[in-house]
């Protein structure tokens, strides 16, 4: 397990609890109140920093190495086979952008996502999770192809931001997220989002337009990085604390903004804690979102979706 900075004081106490079992084990002194007194205080400790946590630890938590990514969580959703589909038909295959179907609860959808790296191999294979052109591109033929069939989207977001090199601005980036964005506000099936991990600019939003838009706990949604704030308006990345606090980006802001649906509760510690409940809580919101949106009419459905977006940013004097 990789702890995070904020996260010592518990690994201290992970490690004094541990010895403390060895000691119990290997001698005969019945450490076993000691062994309690450590476990309490460790349960304390853990309450105490994650019922408390800033922005940008929250941020620190969505970046975290051992957090779920996109592949973990449809390999866990998705009953039987999850089969891939690839390329964009134009230029070639983004492995930052993957798609395909599978079913969850019985139901087929069309899961899209981006996918980051496990180590330094990968996550080059992968470009970090940022897709190119060629990837929304690709996301934008798999939704089409929903959409033919009557299959419902779910997107799972997790990305720093599309990939900003010359290449993909020359092979059009700006207009392949537009156009995504344009396709999918009118796109005549269900549109289920969840931000899994990083939900940074449009490389979120190119896939992001949902009739339900949820985000796990401990992540974040915002125009730009808290790191690329700070260098714009300070110089510098040191103030990229109070660019986090100051962008309003988690879960919890974007709630009370009207951003998004609803916050899928994560367990004590984050997402990798304990995969399992994390898995079982995406699963849940999905289907009882799928439940309330497909009794609508593909009419109403694109309504919806519109009505949802044109609302935000409403505001009286």
């Amino acid at each position: 397990m990789e702890y995070l900075d904020f996260e010592l004081p518990i690994k201290e106490l992970e490690d004094q609890l541990t010895k403390c079992m060895v000691i119990g084990e290997e001698s005969s002194v019945d450490v076993t109140t000691t062994c309690k007194q450590i476990q309490k205080k460790l349960d304390d400790t853990k309450k105490d920093i994650y019922k408390n946590l800033t922005a940008w630890q929250r941020v620190q938590l969505s970046r975290h190495p051992n957090r779920p990514y996109t592949m973990d969580h449809i390999n866990a959703l998705t009953e039987g086979t999850f089969l891939e589909l690839f390329g964009d038909r134009g230029v070639k295959d983004d492995k930052a952008m993957v798609g395909g179907l599978g079913k969850i609860g019985g139901q087929s959808f069309m899961i899209i996502g981006q996918q980051k790296g496990y180590n330094t191999k990968t996550r080059q294979f992968r470009n970090f999770g940022m897709a190119n052109p060629e990837g929304y591109r690709k996301a934008l033929r798999l939704m089409k192809m929903a959409e033919k069939f009557g299959i419902p989207v779910l997107t799972l977001i997790d990305t720093p931001g599309a990939y900003p090199g010359l290449e993909a601005e020359e092979r059009g980036q700006g207009e392949a997220i537009a156009r995504n964005i344009f396709e999918m506000c009118r796109l005549q099936v269900p549109i289920i989002s969840v931000i899994v991990g990083e939900g940074a600019s449009g490389g979120a939003l190119g896939i992001g337009v949902g009739n339900k838009v949820f985000m796990l706990e401990n992540t974040w949604y915002s125009v730009i990085s808290p790191e690329s704030c700070s260098s714009i308006l300070w110089r510098s990345w040191e103030y990229k604390e109070q660019a986090a606090d100051a962008l309003k980006l988690t879960s919890f802001d974007m709630k009370k903004n009207k951003l998004i649906d609803d916050i899928i509760p994560e367990p004590l510690g984050g997402a990798h804690y304990d995969r399992i409940k994390t898995f079982s809580s995406v699963k849940k919101y999905i289907l009882k979102a799928f439940d309330e949106l497909k009794e609508l009419s593909t009419k109403e459905l694109v309504a919806h979706r519109m009505d949802k977006y044109s609302k935000m940013g409403e505001f009286k004097d």
